[in-house]
């Protein structure tokens, strides 16, 4: 046993605190996995480095990664939903001009009112 007190409730949170902090350590490794792997202004070698950073210092690697490339990651992972939803909307025939009629037939049923009509008509227009 871990702990010389067998088995208590401070134990058992002790246990779920551990196991908490380990899921979010597997994210968080997750995570940079996949932003270093997914990352085109990187080299293969620039790759590796960080790859050996964070095999032999892991804890120090993931938070050097997440602090120094914490815009970057940002800036690609809303790059990548923008593409993704890009491209939903290409396959299932999303129109602007639908989704116009659609807010204006919301507007005369009184469900929108004008501004909302606006401002979410401008969003599509963008």
């Amino acid at each position: 046993m871990l702990f010389s007190g067998g088995f208590s409730f401070s134990n058992f949170l002790a246990d779920a605190f551990t196991v908490f902090l380990l899921i979010i350590w597997l994210w968080l490794l997750i995570t940079v996995f996949g932003d270093l792997f997914h990352r085109r202004d990187i080299s293969w070698w620039g790759k590796v480095l960080w790859l050996l950073v964070l095999f032999f210092a892991p804890y120090l690697g993931v938070f050097a990664y997440m602090i120094s490339q914490a815009r970057g990651m940002a800036e690609r992972k809303s790059e990548r939903a923008e593409q993704a939803r890009d491209e939903l909307r290409r396959v299932a025939g999303f129109s602007v001009a639908d989704e116009i009629e659609k807010l204006d037939r919301l507007k005369k049923a009184g469900s929108i009112s004008p501004d909302e009509f606006e401002r979410l008509r401008g969003k599509l227009i963008q």
